[in-house]
């Protein structure tokens, strides 16, 4: 009898700025390297990344509050790197003392903007032929976004405020005023290029790294985009703003598990017939320019595709919205049409109704399945329990939205989930081993992708979980140890990968 071909696998959830080393947050250096190392040996087939898009601190650095859909962050832009390449002539010293457990990303931006202040000074001095070639060709290859984030990061910068509070000419883009603004910044907007040439020089070396171990990277795309970005300052009749530039619609969610007044997002809901009418060429291009960072690509809050909350501009909390019909199948033909394999996973979680669903079967877009919530009164019947699995989904333990699994089971469950989960499992646990037991749960499954995030791998507890929905300060922290992600771990993973038929 032949064996099942296997397309099972496994991967763990761990961003960029979660990897440890000695700069104030982590990064594409050495670390990220090794760490994708650690990953072959553990028989993972997947890194899972949050959304890589430029941000900064008056969103909290959320990497779900992005300045750009198409720019990266230069945080992850690592200074050893740079001087290897012959980019940066002195190193200085990281700022204060790492913690290990913290990513200080205030202090990153501080000294990496300066590192790479240093490294675009040596270019202008070197003029090296070749690099400025790489250079040239990459803003030429780029400029379809490039030109207006460049712009827009140099104006910002200089009146220290979001573009709707910029003078009227440059907020509504006059053709003179753009002119003349592109005139005035040169050298500002070159070096914002060039920053964004030493993120994605960086980036295309690790990942292609990542296939030379036989690991493929997740990547994860916001369904929205801040009201403060080069995006909707570029495209404002793509969002839903008022004639002054003000958001006119608040994109958010209804009260939820997380928040019983729901959540206000601060951002603009798209103008879903203005983009219809450019055949959602934006939408097309974002997906295209993440398909170039990554080999698949997480669809987040993507019941919005389906029907989005609209709240009114200047409300208070996320209650008096109103559900709106989305794009649906109109935009997914046209995806379909663009990327036939449709690298996509559906974040189908939330407030989620059959609509939504039959929209990410009529594409046969895998969805997501999270362990922690599968324990309630409902059990036998819930979709997220293991034997009500599909083949064609996405199992996690646990998102960047929830708890860690120690976490959740020493303070979130219930009595009644608890014992729901003894009863599922055959046994009694204790948060000990809780972590285990439900990667092995999820390893277990039909699903065809188990993905944990590394909190989960290392039995992490409660302040390690990275991000705390409906709040705007204490998140995106969380950082790996140096070496935290060791042999044990490895050969653990390794042995349930091989038991579980999720190896390559």
């Amino acid at each position: 009898m032949k064996s099942q071909d296997n397309s099972r696998s496994a991967g763990i959830l761990l961003h960029i700025s979660s990897l440890p080393g000695k700069w104030p947050a982590g990064d594409f250096g050495p670390e990220a390297f090794r760490f994708v190392k650690q990953l072959k040996k553990a028989g993972q087939q997947y890194w899972q990344l949050l959304p890589l898009n430029s941000l900064d601190s008056s969103k909290g650095f959320s990497p779900y509050s992005p300045l750009s859909a198409f720019a990266g962050n230069t945080l992850f832009i690592n200074p050893d790197l740079l001087a290897k390449k012959g980019l940066l002539d002195h190193i200085p010293e990281p700022l204060g003392e790492n913690s290990q457990r913290i990513s200080d990303y205030r202090s990153a931006d501080k000294i990496k903007n300066e590192i790479i202040d240093r490294s675009f000074d040596l270019f202008l001095r070197q003029q090296q032929k070749e690099l400025t070639q790489e250079f040239e060709e990459f803003c030429r290859k780029e400029s379809y976004w490039l030109e207006d984030y460049a712009l827009y990061i140099s104006l910002r910068k200089f009146y220290n405020a979001p573009w709707y509070k910029w003078p009227k000419e440059l907020r509504d883009r006059s053709r003179e005023s753009l002119e003349e603004a592109r005139d005035h910044y040169r050298e500002s907007i070159m070096r914002e290029k060039y920053a964004q040439y030493l993120f994605y020089d960086q980036w295309f070396v690790l990942k292609e790294y990542c296939h030379k171990q036989q690991v493929q990277v997740v990547g994860d795309i916001p369904i929205y985009i801040s009201h403060d970005s080069a995006d909707v300052w570029s495209n404002p009749g793509f969002f839903r703003l008022t004639p002054g530039k003000a958001i006119a619609g608040v994109a958010g969610v209804p009260p939820d598990y997380f928040n019983d007044k729901g959540q206000l997002w601060n951002m603009p809901v798209y103008n879903w017939k203005n983009l219809e009418k450019d055949n959602f060429s934006w939408w097309i291009r974002r997906l295209e320019k993440n398909l170039e960072l990554f080999d698949i690509v997480r669809l987040d809050h993507f019941r919005g595709f389906s029907s989005y909350w609209e709240v009114k501009g200047g409300s208070e909390d996320a209650v008096s919205g109103k559900w709106k019909k989305g794009p649906g199948e109109k935009i997914f033909d046209i995806i379909l049409k663009k990327f036939p394999s449709l690298p996509f996973i559906a974040e189908d979680l939330g407030d989620v109704d059959q609509p939504v669903y039959d929209l990410r079967d009529r594409y046969n877009l895998p969805g997501m399945r999270i362990l922690q919530f599968a324990f309630d009164e409902d059990m036998p019947k819930s979709i997220f329990i293991p034997h009500n699995y599909t083949i064609n989904s996405v199992v996690y333990t646990g998102t960047h939205d929830n708890n860690t699994v120690r976490g959740w089971f020493s303070g979130e469950v219930s009595k009644k989930g608890k014992k729901n989960l003894y009863t599922y499992l055959g046994k009694r646990i204790s948060k000990k081993n809780v972590h285990r037991e439900l990667i092995r749960e999820t390893y277990k499954s039909v699903a065809k992708m188990a993905i944990v995030p590394m909190q989960d791998v290392l039995g992490l507890g409660k302040k390690d979980r990275m991000n705390y929905p409906s709040t705007e300060s204490g998140n995106w922290l969380w950082r790996m140890k140096n070496k935290e992600f060791g042999k044990k771990e490895v050969k653990w993973l390794r042995q349930l990968v091989r038991l579980y038929n999720r190896e390559k």
